[in-house]
């Protein structure tokens, strides 16, 4: 079985806890259904659901309750045809989640209901899938480096660019006007939206740039490179403020908390370090068992979802995640 983790970090209702003593005493829960790896998580826009996509072809959406104790309850979304590489959900809407996959195919889901409402295929093997912070749009990226934009009120494809270099992950600013595309040639292309038009190259790493990460108040994008480092950007300046040092492998997932006073990254290294993103101190590192694929931060709380290429007593895929930042009942 494949597991998901969720961390609660949750603070007092007395003073403000910040730094290491935030996040101390906390536990890490797993959450299994999953019969391969989970290659994503993604929490929906309240808080409240928590979505995991697999190599086992199938997306699963888990109720959590942030600061509850009870069993989590999942709902089983099938229909794809290979593995589920990417998910995300509409921003303005807490109930419709839209998931990518190797078959070519996009889908929208009702949460309410675990059922596909609409479905586009594209040309190529989805890796990479986002939306537009006002919910109107989908962005799409393929291996074959290609970006697909997606009208969602129609659910049609209504632009297509190839790129001549490898991207890796896509994102929007908040305000979606600008594009941001991480390229195998350690740069960070930003472009116009909605005419894709490059603006700026950001020469970022000394090697291909992984993972990118939109602080929520707007402030700073966050880079993770081959070259161990994770790069912080002041979006208006377009100008890099700090990096953050404490991984040794290649990063691969990047996220900032909901107040973005917090970025966690992962990689290869058996832990996920949580850095304050105002000085760069790492204060943090929740001890993992394998690589990480996925990392993300839910928008109200502080609970981290977390998913790796664990393996079983069997040497086979688990198909588990957890989430860091429970109390202790």
């Amino acid at each position: 079985m494949s597991t998901v983790e969720v961390v609660d970090v949750a603070p007092g209702p007395s003073a403000p806890v910040t730094g290491k003593a935030l996040f101390q005493n906390l536990l890490t829960r797993e959450f299994l259904g999953h019969k391969k790896k989970v290659h994503s998580v993604a929490w929906n826009c309240a808080g409240k659901k928590l979505a995991s996509g697999s190599v086992d072809q199938t997306a699963r959406i888990w109720h959590i309750e942030p600061h509850g104790h009870s069993k989590a309850k999942d709902m089983e979304l099938k229909g794809h045809t290979d593995s589920v590489d990417q998910l995300c959900w509409d921003p303005k809407h807490a109930d419709l989640l839209a998931t990518a996959s190797g078959d070519k195919t996009v889908r929208l889901w009702d949460a309410r209901a675990g059922k596909c409402s609409q479905q586009v295929e594209l040309s190529g093997e989805n890796i990479n899938i986002t939306y537009k912070p006002d919910g109107s749009h989908i962005a799409v990226g393929n291996r074959d480096d290609e970006l697909t934009i997606i009208d969602v009120r129609k659910f049609k494809a209504i632009h297509k660019r190839k790129f001549t270099y490898e991207v890796n992950e896509i994102a929007w600013n908040t305000t979606g006007e600008l594009f941001f595309l991480t390229t195998g040639n350690g740069t960070v292309e930003v472009l116009e939206y909605p005419s894709l038009q490059t603006l700026q190259t950001l020469v970022a790493h000394t090697a291909g740039c992984y993972c990118i990460a939109i602080d929520p108040t707007g402030r700073y994008l966050a880079v993770g490179s081959a070259d161990a480092l994770v790069s912080l950007w002041d979006v208006s300046e377009m100008l890099c403020v700090r990096t953050f040092t404490k991984l040794e492998w290649p990063v691969r997932t990047i996220s900032f908390n909901h107040d973005g006073q917090y970025i966690a990254s992962a990689s290869e290294d058996l832990f996920i370090d949580i850095a304050e993103v105002d000085t760069g101190r790492s204060v943090f590192q929740i001890p993992c068992r394998a690589a990480m694929n996925s990392v993300e931060w839910n928008p109200k709380y502080n609970l981290l979802a977390f998913a790796a290429d664990d393996k079983n007593k069997y040497q086979t895929d688990e198909g588990v995640f957890r989430v860091f930042g429970f109390e202790d009942p």
